[in-house]
């Protein structure tokens, strides 16, 4: 496919001339091109874009022939030949210059090797220096209106209702005349003889071109209608002339034909192209498809453009230009596919908004092989360009523009190249590319991190060296960067070959069909990757006819020749020397001549293992790796050829012979199938998939039975479903479910050199990579036609993939939106179908909460009584512990419930999420029930029983009351000591709903709190004051006599060390009972207690990090050595009750603890330090606590 890039380049004329040149028409290979103004013929060359040579016809010529009007080249490109207003052709020949007569010629630097000693390395550098000679006129008598250039002859349509066949040599051949009444027209050729015939009487060609794989002409009348003109024997007499016309049109302006595809494509005053092609059983014209332009995408100018005023295919006949009276250019593919168009988005409009004026377009054809569009712009669009440069006008011819385009390849990955460079997809330099010559029959996946990781191309500039002698890039394939490089290195092998039928890579080999200019024999080469392109390590087959396609397919190679002949060889690999080589052998040859009128017809031949009713069953999925069937795109055509099965089976080594071709689609533009197998991945890996220009994209995918059970019989084993898709496809990933391509964006750089600067006319134009999930259109397509056990396959096998939840929103989304927006009733909805199908996946409530709350309000009756009651919907996240997707279920709740009932349920999740300390949630639902309190006397319609859609006043109950949940964690972590002020101090006209409201919330903090406290989980009761805002130590205060009151203090503690993983301390046996003996131990052993559980010693991380052996190592070592500081003591009785250990040691240390002495220090100590909320002085708490308990008693 073609993407337009960067900005044109103008084209410099070096004569002075007042003359602007209005025409443009290139030679058979585009490497010439002859440029036409009003008394002036150009002959210009392609690379470099130079003027080689100018004919300037004298005023007494010009006044007798008239103005030049349009020309055409011989196909050898010896010839021009040149209308001229007074109905005059005017036949020159193109001279060269001589020996070693060049206008450009390359200088090397001193040293420089291989190039110059090249044969012929002149005439494929330079550009020639050519001569123009003109021969004796020809006089018509009459207005030229159209010419067309055949093998021997010119056919020249005049104003007075005449063909005139020319022979090139005009002078000694002569010509003969045909009038177009003579030609009898009629809807098709079996009516030809006696049905209705169309009158032409005074009618006239006013536009006409051949077509080589139609033999006949396309031809526009002067009064709109169409035509086909077709020669019933091989000389164009009067009476061997037949035509067909087209109904119902009558205002054709101009024609033209494409003849990979046999279409013709006329224009019409209306602004739409009408593409025809030509029924092979009645010969009629039958209607394809349309080339226009859409109000959806162009409301402003798409009923405005004019008439078509030209049409030009490109050089491979996949992509038509198209412009109108009004300016602008219209890129569309050979199916209608649109892609770019320079009515619209940037082209018309400057950065500031103001409007710009189409660009005008006189003439216009392609360059070679398709890299470039020559294009002339009007006298008003050439003083533009020309006021730009400030440069008197006769210096310059500027009204010649070039557009630069680059084209993709298809290939299993995206590949795009320029003339002179390649762009690549990047990946992850850690991840090694996979390699689609060479799979593993286990393989599972290309790998999204190659071919989806990196936005950005990796641009491998082509060496100039092999671009001087091989310009332009042909073909390309899929690492040909490795060959491009190499092939600097053997620029004298190419100079003796070139490549007729492509390249491909197999296991580490480039195989290439060429012709050798030394023996003029076409051969087979396959060149070592690792190696120069040397017949040395090449191995070469040589074959019988031309190549014109050929194709890989594992270790099996496929052509396509000029006979009409598709031959198959095997490859095979061999390491018998120092380097690899390898041996292709011919398995089997099939002759296709009976199929395909034409060897140009066939734009791709592959080799598959895609079968129809053949062996598709889950007991065997090695024939997957079977090369079972051919497939070829004949003019848009898909036949396929499958091996006959159905006879006796011969030896295993001799091929089976194919079965007549079956005709699988139509407007074909691309195919994608995939040599690698996956058994778990079957339904992708075995699926064959079709590009089909404006209809998007089909998939003939396979349907497998279930759980090895016989299929039905009256089930097909495949089926074929039509795929909508936003891009152009380029690739396909098989595994990933995803379609890869490219787009073009444009940014404006108008402000940088002023609006009638180039860089001001048009915008720069640039080339994304895109993509595209097509999982949800197949499941969708296999749920309409009530496959939903193959839908289920399917997904499950995909179930994995990181983007599947989106996928299943894509479905419900895009059902939801077709059906409950539809103004026709539907007897058959597929919501519950898809409802009931993604119930199947455990993010069946994540995907139908997300899906609504991208939805408008009003389609959320349709769709919750298709899935079911959103209440009913909540309580399951509350089962499956779902509180995030719980709470997206409250805005549902919140918009079609009354307040009363949005409350509940917002209680019921606020409580969840309290007892699960999720922080965020709470400060989430603490808003949330702030916010229903303010909306108390709104009823919004209850959830609805029927698939009726609501009304649209609920829209605006959903702008009003909708309440965000996920807002800045930042912004409520700021004011979260604020939210206790809130519960007490409500303000404005509301003030009495939201105090009700701010003491409903603190009820249920202050419940919670006291949960917590209950049940001794005081860190949680720290974090959740700390999260929250709440007011501890009040409440505490509060709380102090009823559940802050400790009952058993030693099970507070051990609950307490428990709660925040502290090792309980341990001292020796022997000294338990000396350090209460006398009151200053008792003090001693007092403080250390109090420090050990202090706050500063708990925030130490390495106590919660480090391990229970090293924390209680710790411990010990801190408590001997305050003991030590106190005295001597009995370390035997330490060792002995220390032995033991357990909570006999624990207990007997806590005990002591409740003397009244103890009781009295700790008080002492507390009143003397005030304990802050934080959740690590919690324990201080307790103490003080229960030591007010102590000292009431």
């Amino acid at each position: 496919m073609y993407f337009l890039t960067g900005w044109p380049r103008r084209l410099l004329c070096p004569l002075k001339s007042e003359e602007e040149p209005f025409h443009v028409q290139p030679s058979s290979q585009r490497f010439y091109f002859a440029v036409l103004s009003e008394t002036q013929l150009s002959v210009w060359f392609s690379r470099p874009s130079v003027l080689i040579v100018s004919y300037i016809e004298s005023a007494k010529a010009s006044s007798q022939f008239g103005f030049y009007q349009q020309a055409e080249w011989k196909q050898d490109d010896s010839m021009i030949a040149v209308a001229a207003a007074n109905g005059y052709i005017l036949l020159f020949d193109v001279v060269g210059g001589g020996e070693d007569k060049y206008l450009y010629e390359p200088v090397y630097s001193i040293g420089s090797t291989g190039v110059k000693v090249t044969p012929g390395y002149k005439e494929e550098q330079c550009a020639p220096a050519l001569s123009l000679e003109m021969k004796r006129p020809i006089d018509l008598e009459a207005p030229i209106t159209s010419m067309q250039s055949l093998q021997e002859d010119l056919l020249v349509s005049t104003a007075d209702g005449y063909l005139h066949i020319l022979h090139w040599d005009g002078v000694s051949n002569g010509r003969k005349a045909i009038s177009l009444c003579s030609v009898p027209f009629s809807l098709d050729l079996q009516s030809a003889r006696g049905g209705l015939c169309l009158d032409l009487k005074g009618m006239y060609i006013r536009d006409m071109t051949y077509c080589v794989t139609l033999d006949g002409f396309a031809v526009v009348l002067d009064d709109g209608r169409l035509g086909f003109i077709t020669p019933l024997a091989n000389r164009i007499t009067a009476d061997q002339l037949q035509g067909v016309w087209a109904a119902d049109v009558t205002d054709g302006t101009c024609v033209a034909v494409n003849n990979k595809y046999r279409l013709m494509t006329f224009g019409c005053a209306s602004g739409s192209v009408l593409v025809y092609s030509i029924d092979t059983t009645t010969g009629s014209m039958q209607l394809s498809h349309k080339l226009e332009l859409t109000p959806k995408h162009y409301p402003d100018v798409w009923n405005k453009t004019g008439a078509v005023k030209l049409i030009r295919w490109s050089p491979d006949y996949s992509v038509a230009m198209v412009t109108w009276e009004c300016g602008g250019l219209s890129l569309w593919s050979v199916f209608g596919a649109h892609l770019i168009c320079t009515l619209g988005e940037d082209f018309a409009y400057r950065s500031d908004g103001t409007k710009k004026d189409p660009i005008n377009i006189s003439s216009m054809c392609w360059g070679a092989e398709g890299y470039h569009l020559w294009v002339i712009t009007s006298r008003e669009e050439g003083e533009l360009v020309e006021n730009m440069e400030e440069a008197p006008p006769q210096t310059q011819q500027a009204g010649i523009l070039q557009f630069h385009f680059i084209k993709s390849s298809n290939q299993e990955q995206v590949l795009l190249h320029g003339e002179d460079r390649l762009y690549l997809t990047c990946g992850d330099p850690t991840h090694p590319p996979h390699h689609p010559s060479t799979p593993s029959p286990n393989s599972t996946s290309q790998g999204l991190s190659t071919l989806l990781g990196y936005k950005h191309w990796h641009v491998v500039q082509i060496h100039s060296t092999y671009l001087e002698s091989n310009w332009p890039i042909r073909v390309s394939v899929w690492r040909v960067c490795l060959v491009c490089l190499s092939v600097c290195l053997g620029v004298c092998l190419e100079q003796n070959m070139t490549v007729t039928g492509g390249l491909v890579w197999w296991n580490g080999f480039v195989v290439v069909a060429c012709y050798n200019f030394i023996d003029r024999q076409e051969e087979l080469r396959l060149y070592l990757r690792s190696s120069n392109l040397d017949n040395t390590f090449s191995s070469v087959t040589k074959l019988h006819s031309d190549t014109l396609l050929l194709n890989v397919f594992r270790d099996m190679i496929i052509l396509f020749r000029a006979d009409c002949s598709i031959c198959l060889y095997s490859m095979e690999k061999r390491h018998d020397g120092p380097k690899p080589s390898a041996s292709v052998e011919l398995l089997q040859e099939v002759s296709m001549s009976r199929y395909i009128p034409h060897p140009a017809l066939v734009v791709s031949v592959t080799l598959t293992s895609v079968r129809t009713e053949t062996g598709i069953t889950l007991k065997a999925p090695q024939q997957a790796c079977m090369a079972d069937s051919i497939i070829l795109n004949l003019a848009g055509q898909l036949i396929m050829l499958q091996r006959d099965r159905s006879g006796p089976q011969l030896q295993e080594k001799v091929p089976l012979p194919f079965c007549p071709p079956v005709v699988l689609a139509q407007y074909v533009e691309n195919v994608w199938t995939t040599c690698r197998s996956n058994r778990k991945k079957r339904h992708l890996l075995e699926a064959l998939w079709l590009s089909c220009g404006e209809a998007g994209m089909k998939v003939w995918l396979p349907l497998f039975p279930r759980d090895h059970r016989k299929p039905h019989s009256f089930l097909s084993r495949r089926i074929m479903l039509p795929i909508h898709i936003n891009i152009y496809p380029l690739a396909v990933l098989f595994e990933d479910a995803l379609v890869l391509g490219a787009s073009n964006e444009t940014v404006l750089y108008d402000g940088l050199q002023g609006r009638e600067s180039l860089e001001g006319l048009f915008p720069y134009c640039t080339v994304e990579r895109t993509s595209q999930i097509y999982l949800h259109h197949i499941l969708r397509q296999l749920l309409v036609r009530n496959l939903g056990e193959q839908a289920l396959l399917l997904a499950q096998s995909c179930a994995a993939l990181p983007y599947f939840p989106h996928v299943m929103e894509l479905m419900v989304h895009v059902v939801l939106e077709e059906e409950a927006t539809s103004r026709e009733p539907i007897p058959d909805p597929l919501l519950p179908t898809v409802a009931k199908f993604i119930t199947e996946f455990p993010l069946f409530l994540q995907t139908i909460v997300h899906c609504a709350r991208k939805t408008e309000f009003a389609l959320w009756n349709y769709l919750f009584a298709a899935v079911g009651n959103p209440k009913d919907l909540f309580e399951e996240c509350l089962m499956a512990q779902d509180l995030d997707t719980a709470a997206s279920y409250l805005i549902i709740l919140q918009n079609m419930e009354v307040p009363a009932v949005s409350r509940q349920h917002a209680t019921l999740l606020f409580n969840t999420a309290l007892e699960q300390g999720k922080w965020d949630l709470c400060r989430h639902m603490i808003r949330f029930l702030k916010a229903i309190g303010s909306g108390e006397m709104e009823t919004p319609p209850p959830t609805p029983t029927t698939q009726e859609p609501s009304s649209t006043g609920g829209f605006e109950l959903f702008r009003n009351r909708s309440i965000s949940l996920s807002q800045s964690a930042d912004s409520l972590a700021a004011g979260k000591f604020n939210l206790q002020k809130t519960f007490s101090m409500p303000s404005g006209p509301s003030a009495k709903g939201d105090c009700a409201e701010n003491m409903y919330i603190d009820m249920m903090l202050r419940r919670h709190a006291r949960h917590l406290l209950e049940h001794v989980r005081l860190k949680e009761l720290g974090c959740f004051s700390a999260q929250l805002g709440f007011e501890l130590i009040g409440w505490l205060c509060h709380e102090r006599m009823r559940v802050a009151r400790v009952d058993d203090f030693v099970m507070a503690l051990k609950c307490l060390h428990k709660d925040f993983l502290w090792p309980f301390p341990v001292i020796p046996a022997g000294s338990i009972n000396s350090p209460f003996k006398n009151g200053h131990r008792r003090t001693v052993l007092s403080q250390h207690l109090l420090k050990f559980q202090s706050a500063d010693s708990l925030l130490n991380s390495d106590m919660d990090t480090a391990p229970p052996q090293a924390a209680a190592h710790n411990s010990n070592h801190t408590w001997l050595d305050g003991l030590e500081a106190l005295g001597p003591t009995e370390p035997t009785e330490m060792d002995t009750a220390l032995s033991h250990g357990g909570p006999q040691t624990q207990e007997a240390f806590l005990s002591p603890l409740t003397n009244k002495n103890i009781v009295r220090e700790l008080s002492t100590y507390l009143s003397r330090s005030r304990p802050t909320s934080r959740a690590l002085d919690l324990p201080l708490i307790i103490y003080k606590s229960e030591i007010n308990n102590k000292n009431e008693q």
